[in-house]
């Protein structure tokens, strides 16, 4: 995918605009230190942060990437999190932002992805989500992004519950997916998942389908984070059962079952503008589509 310069600026200019009418989803309820929240998944070498502790980085150069996990497991509620993206030529780095039932992507694991996709100096970044079902993917969407995830921190945000599982760019809906509520359902609402995020290295793929390879001259390559917020229920072991971190339980009621009306005008606007690939309009690779693609984001 190439977009032209004039085309990309025009794309911002817009998105820019619009984000004046965008809603503010409600405030999460929690926002502690690295160390009250995640372990080290590897490489702490390759992890530090900023003075205040209020700003964490993971590097990637050509030995190796970072990543971190949560403490703690989750099933429902609304996680977010604040990413300034690898800047200048970051093709075949990817960062991962993403929540997983099991600490080692076992084979039967429940999975929602936030996935950054590096791109050469000039070309947008690509944001690509997927679901996983029992270990089971392939539910890929892409999107360009109506900003410069380089420049400054940005917020991206899952809202889970057992009727939708939203993506949020910016407290933008990029993408519904909805639950079937069937006996083959593919609906990840069984599983406690870990929340994770790392930088790795993904050229035989990322960029271009891997024609575009890691420039390592410009490593190492860093990723930031920040404002880590949960309002959940965090799972409690050995008993299968949660505790909410809140008593009202916002994203588990009817208003968070459904888009609001003007959250549907900020979906509207991004499915025309921002959509790159849709595996449920992928007849190619899928004759006989999946069946939540029938099911309707607007309801």
């Amino acid at each position: 995918m190439s977009v032209k310069v004039s085309q990309l600026a025009l794309l911002l200019a817009v998105g820019a605009a619009l984000m004046a009418c965008f809603p503010t989803m409600e405030a999460a309820a929690s926002n502690f230190s690295f160390a009250d929240n995640f372990d080290i998944m590897w490489n702490e070498s390759h992890f530090r942060t900023s003075p205040d502790g209020k700003v964490w980085f993971l590097s990637l150069d050509n030995v190796t990437g970072c990543g971190f996990q949560t403490k703690q497991r989750y099933i429902f509620g609304w996680f977010t999190m604040k990413l300034k993206l690898v800047g200048g030529d970051s093709a075949g780095v990817v960062t991962a932002y993403y929540m997983c039932s099991d600490l080692g992507a076992g084979p039967t694991r429940d999975e929602l992805d936030f996935e950054f996709l590096g791109n050469r100096t000039g070309e947008p970044y690509l944001i690509q989500t997927n679901v996983y079902k029992d270990g089971i993917g392939n539910r890929e969407m892409r999107h360009m992004l109506w900003f410069d995830p380089t420049e400054d921190f940005h917020s991206y945000s899952i809202l889970w519950n057992s009727h939708q599982i939203v993506f949020f760019v910016d407290a933008v809906p990029i993408r519904v997916y909805k639950n079937a509520d069937t006996t083959n359902n593919f609906f990840p609402n069984q599983k406690p998942m870990y929340i994770f995020s790392s930088i790795w290295n993904a050229d035989n793929w990322a960029t271009r389908g891997g024609l575009d390879k890691t420039n390592w001259t410009l490593a190492p390559f860093v990723s930031s984070y920040t404002d880590f917020n949960v309002d959940t229920c965090q799972w409690q072991d050995p008993y299968p059962a949660c505790v909410s971190t809140t008593s009202q339980q916002w994203w588990d009621k009817y208003d968070a079952w459904h888009l609001s009306d003007s959250q549907k005008k900020d979906y509207a606007w991004v499915l025309r503008n921002l959509v790159i690939y849709d595996y449920c309009q992928d007849t190619q690779r899928y004759p006989t589509l999946p069946p939540e693609c029938a099911l309707s984001p607007w309801a």
